[in-house]
């Protein structure tokens, strides 16, 4: 985890779907948060001093035999408070002394959601909110009978919908405030993050963008040199107009013909990027690298890996041609190193991503990641550099994602990668687009 003087919320994940866009709704709120997996250790989470943790939901049941619980000592004496969503819900009551069964009929979508009145006063987590609002429902079981100590707050004509235990700082909801199909969740979030842990939200992605640059600065010193891999895309396009603020021209951009692209693209996005970046880039035909490394190979994710690999050796070459260069950037996204790290161990890994786990464990550069905090859609990142983002590129850009699915058509091809020249293999790439993919032939990403 970097280390931020932020205050902090941390979502410990479970393996829902939505555990990102809690992430998002908090960020939105102006209070930084990070993603865990559910069983990091607890001494580091308390080290962060968290403001909050937020439990996800998650496909399990609390009663299979391998389902995820809360590690030992998380949540005890001087705790910060905790909202459980979900499974996060369940996990509370079973593991405090509730009574959690499977629902009669499983819920699934929109339902209506009664506030409860209270003898005490109104829970602060439905402060400012209607008696009855829609929420979004997925679970398979439900909360019959709360923990001693916890009051219902909230239920739904066939299950019950939120409890609390103020005294212990912890409360729980059935439904997914996070999802946009619950149109009030936003608040409830802000509720909890500014009522309950009284966080001040002092952070936006501006900046943090700003953080970055003096990072950069201090991490670059007055006279090291840095290399950038450039795909052309929005991510390290963005990476490198800030380190280019950050450092000048002490940075070398480094854009790759991985053999891949259209015929003639590696030409014209070369020419492109220069005009409209105006960075200091150099292009590098590694075409034959990269296919014979790919030839034969059909596991994605082994593609990804090799094809990491293979960028990395390529930025290593250019890099001691360069001279005195020691740091490697990337456009390294928070949702890249969110999916690159398994909740259930390696099979639950949602894929390697290339800047993550597709990386050789031994690199000769170091890594400076500058968007690794961030979401894609961050509207601040979108503000960083009007130029960055006025470059039209075309989708096929030089990166993993791309080859990978590139690599594949080829292979459809049956055509044998070393026997043909890089040129020609352009060709009939062009040709199989127009013969198999409608339209302009685009590629949807799984």
């Amino acid at each position: 985890m970097l280390k931020t003087r932020h205050e902090t919320v941390i979502i410990l994940d479970f393996g829902s779907q939505y555990t990102q866009l809690i992430a998002r709704r908090v960020r939105e709120a102006g209070v930084y948060c990070e993603i865990v997996p559910f069983n990091a250790d607890p001494a580091d989470i308390r080290a962060r001093q968290p403001r909050g943790l937020i439990l996800s939901g998650g496909p399990s049941s609390v009663y299979d035999h391998d389902a995820p619980r809360l590690m030992s000592g998380l949540v005890s004496d001087n705790h910060p408070p905790v909202l459980g969503i979900c499974y996060g819900f369940h996990l509370i009551a079973h593991e405090m002394g509730g009574d959690v069964h499977p629902s009669q009929s499983r819920e699934y979508g929109y339902a209506r959601l009664t506030v409860l009145d209270s003898p005490d006063s109104l829970s602060r987590l439905f402060t400012g909110l209607p008696k009855e609002i829609d929420v979004w429902m997925s679970h398979g079981d439900q909360v019959n009978t709360p923990p001693e100590g916890f009051r219902v707050t909230a239920k739904t004509a066939d299950a019950l919908g939120a409890f609390e235990d103020p005294a212990r700082k912890i409360y729980g909801l059935q439904f997914h405030p996070e999802v946009a199909h619950t149109p009030l969740g936003a608040q409830l979030l802000r509720n909890f993050l500014f009522e309950i842990c009284g966080c001040a939200g002092d952070w936006t992605p501006a900046a943090a963008i700003e953080e970055q640059v003096s990072r950069v600065r201090a991490q670059l010193g007055e006279s090291s040199q840095a290399v950038c891999g450039l795909s052309g895309g929005v991510d390290s396009s963005v990476a490198a107009a800030l380190v280019h603020r950050a450092v000048g021209d002490r940075q070398t951009c480094i854009f790759v013909d991985n053999g891949l692209l259209r015929d003639g693209e590696f030409e014209s996005t070369l020419t492109l990027l220069r005009q409209k970046l105006k960075l200091n880039i150099r292009g590098v035909d590694a075409s034959a690298r990269f296919l014979r490394g790919l030839q034969g190979v059909i596991d994605p994710e082994e593609k990804r890996k090799r094809i990491g690999a293979a960028f990395i050796e390529v930025f290593e070459e250019e890099a001691r041609r360069i001279g005195e260069v020691g740091f490697l950037v990337q456009g390294t996204l928070y949702p890249d190193v969110i999916e690159s790290v398994s909740v259930r161990g390696p099979s639950a890994t949602i894929k390697s991503h290339h800047n993550v786990g597709g990386l050789p464990e031994r690199m000769n550069l170091r890594l400076i990641e500058p968007l690794r905090e961030l979401f894609k859609d961050s509207s601040s990142r979108a503000r960083l550099s009007a130029s960055a983002l006025s470059v039209v590129v075309r989708s096929r850009r030089a990166s993993s994602g791309v080859s990978i699915r590139e690599a594949a058509l080829m292979r459809g091809a049956k055509e044998n990668a070393m026997s043909v020249s890089s040129k020609s293999m352009r060709r009939r790439r062009s040709a199989l687009h127009s013969a198999m993919i409608p339209g302009r032939g685009d590629l949807r990403s799984t």
